[in-house]
This record gives structure tokens, sequence and C-alpha cells, in this order.
């Protein structure tokens, strides 16, 4: 195995499996250590970036948001303009590339904001590979449009209702489907988080926004000061930051979703005091437990953020003080939608506005020959259902009873499968 996927992070991460499963981990963690060797397999990744997601994604200079706030330059790593609208499709290429290498025929995937299941629907449907997407029936209902492009991507999205039906309770299911089909599917999960070696897989197909950032900000001689990236599990974080963690500068600053406030259940915040260290879906790290070390309920308004852990490699990097974290509101997540929409023409995802909204804060603070650079890990089409009714109630309400009025005796076109 290659002496840079080591699997542990201080005393994050590992591998806390069924004996029955640590086999397939085995063999994935080999594949995957030979793949990042492998010229072919390389040149092949590199292909589909640029052919297939769109890569490179811009380096944008928000140039009237900067103006409006003072301080340094704000420029933002649009990651929403890549295929499927997300930084999500990096990860689902590299593993479903590698799923292929090693014979594998049919994927299941988990999902809560439904981007990682929707650019996993996608690139199963590019390489031909069996698609299965496990989804909580709670994040079904808030995230509808995405669950309806992956099943026209031909996916299984499969409910589950379990437990507060959402992402942690999807992961639970896919695992245990897993468990039972491992010699034929592979496992796709969507962030830097699980068993090794999936935080290491993560971080690597995801280091392309960050090897990129690099590049960009070199070729226009930018000062950068600091980077800013949502957290939830990790995976466009821990990308887009993977590049700078072994040096003493930029400030790296992952905004986790601090919800309604800071009460049980309200949150998703591990960091800065919330979390706990255990054992949880196969990995140590940080995460959102009771006094009998059960996991607790959380709150986002982003479906993406509102998960009860946080990636091994992130909790570490926090406890080592290279990564700072903080909070956004839903409410101050909100405020930055609106604020991009108007100042810059863009439609960030909730998730992503996390991380704007603590860019608002940060960037008055320093220079004008100084940069920070958001990572907007995808774009808010997804989040219709959910930014229509807290930004514009009235008319999006006389727009849903017009469509309901209009179709009443329209028959039946189709339906999920």
């Amino acid at each position: 195995m290659n002496a840079g996927f080591q699997g542990y992070f201080g005393e994050f991460g590992g591998q806390y499996v069924a004996e029955t499963l640590r086999a397939p981990l085995d063999e994935l963690q080999n594949a995957f250590s030979e793949a990042m060797g492998d010229v072919s397999f390389l040149e092949t990744l590199a292909a589909f970036h640029r052919d297939f997601v769109g890569r490179p994604t811009p380096l944008y200079f928000a140039e009237n948001a900067s103006k409006k706030l003072g301080g340094g330059r704000i420029y933002i790593k649009l990651e929403g303009l890549a295929n499927t609208g997300a930084h999500k499709i990096n990860n689902a290429l590299g593993q479903a590339l590698l799923a292929k290498r090693i014979g594998k025929k049919r994927i299941i995937a988990e999902t809560g904001a439904g981007q990682h299941g929707l650019a996993t629907a996608a690139i199963c449907a590019k390489v031909g590979l069996e698609c299965r997407v496990y989804m909580g029936q709670v994040d079904i209902i808030r995230q509808h449009p995405n669950v309806f492009w992956m099943e026209q991507f031909g996916a299984e999205v499969i409910p589950v209702t379990a437990g507060s039906q959402t992402l942690k309770d999807a992961i639970n299911e896919a695992l245990r489907d897993w468990a039972s089909s491992f010699r034929t599917t592979h496992y796709l999960i969507g962030s830097a988080l699980g068993p090794s070696p999936y935080p290491d897989m993560a971080r690597e197909f995801q280091s392309v926004i960050g090897n990129e950032v690099r590049e960009q900000a070199s070729q226009r001689g930018l000062n950068v000061q600091a980077m800013i990236a949502c957290v939830g599990g990790g995976s466009n974080s821990i990308g887009f930051f993977s590049p700078f963690i072994e040096e003493k500068t930029p400030r790296l600053i992952g905004v986790e979703a601090g919800g309604r406030g800071f009460a049980n259940g309200d949150h998703a915040s591990r960091m800065g005091g919330h979390g706990k260290k255990g054992i949880v879906q196969g990995y140590k790290s940080l995460f959102l437990l009771d006094n009998d070390g059960q996991i607790q309920q959380t709150h986002s308004v982003s479906a993406g953020l509102d998960y009860p852990g946080i990636g091994p490699e992130l909790a570490y990097l926090g406890e080592k003080r290279r990564i700072e974290f903080t909070t956004a509101s839903d409410a101050e997540a909100l405020e930055a939608v609106r604020f991009f929409a108007r100042n810059e023409g863009l439609m960030f995802a909730l998730e992503s506005a996390h991380a704007g909204a603590a860019a608002l804060k940060v960037a008055p603070t320093y220079r004008p020959d100084e940069a920070i650079i958001i990572n907007m890990s995808g774009r808010g089409d997804k989040d219709l259902f959910i930014l229509a009714p807290a930004l514009d109630m009235r008319n999006w309400l006389a727009f849903l009873k017009s469509e309901i009025a209009s179709r009443e005796d329209l028959p039946e076109q189709g339906s999920r499968r």
C-alpha cells in the first residue's frame, strides 16, 4: 500500500467493520493504491475530468461583492459549473472507474442533499454500471429535483424510513446492502468518511479542486490569505484544502451547520466542543453523541450538512489547529444565498452558502491586496423547494396552487419506480 495512504489521521480514521467487510475493503485499498500509481488510470481520469466533468472549473473574481464588503478581494471556485452541478462528481467519477477496474458490476451509494446520488447516477449511466441510491425519506421530500434526475439517469432510489430518515440512516442501509453483495458491488461513499480507504480516496479524488486553485491563483499572482469551505462529512473541504495542509498559510476555514442554535437537535456542528470521540459507521472521529454514546438528532436547512459526524482527517486537522472551524446559522446561509445572487448573479447551494456566510464576515478584515477564496461546492438549483418558500413564500404558494389547479384533470404521465 502507498505510504501516503495509511488510513489513520492521529487517532482518527481506521477500519472498524464486521469481519465480512474486511476482504472487500482490503481489495479496494490495494486497487486504489495501485490505480493512483498507474499512469493509464490517471490519464483516463484526467480525460473524464476534461470531457465529461468540464474541468477546470473557473476561479471567479467576485468584484461586486468585494467592493460592497470592503477589505480583501473575494474569489469563488465555481464547482457548481461541473457536470451535475457540484463537486460530488469528482469523487464519484474516480470511484466508479476504480470499481470498473476491479470488475464490479453494480454501484450502491448514499445521498443527503442528492448531489452525490445524482453524480453517481450520472457516471454509472456513462460507464455502464447498475446503480442504486439510498436516500432518507426526509431528504427525498426536500430534494425532489435531484431524485427526479437520478431516476432519469436510470438509478433506483430507495427511500430510507428508519431513524431520522436523513443521511446517517441512508449510510446505514447502504452498508447493510454492501455486506451482502460486495462480490459484485462497490459501495461508492460520497464523503471523506467511512472505513479506510474511503477518506483517503475522497481526498485524493477531490484534490483536483485544490490543485486547480493553486495553479489558478499562481497564474494571477494572488496573495491568498484565507480559503473557506462548508463542512458536512467533508469531501469538498478536504479536497479544496488538500494541497495547502502541509503549509503554514493560507488560513483554512471550515464552516459547519449552526442550524437554529446549539441546543441538542438544532445544529450539526461537531467541532468547537460539540462533538465527542466515537466509532460510528466503520471509522473513529468526532460525532454528536449523547451521554450514552447514541447519535443525536441534527438539523440544518441544508441536507448535505445534516450529518452527525465529520471526516476523520478533518477532525484531526481541527485538533491540530491547521483548520479552524466556525458555523453559519440557517438564517445566515439563506442571507448569503440572497447576497451572492443579487450582487454576483451566482446561485449558491445551501451547503456552499454556509461558506459564503463566513466569507461575508471574514473578507472585511483583510486588505485590498489580499485574497479570500470560497469553494462554491454546488449550485442551488436543487434547493428550489427550500429556497422559494424561505425567500418568496407568497409568490411560491401562488405558483404551486396554479400548477396543481392546471393539472388536476390530467392523466398521470409516469411514476417513481
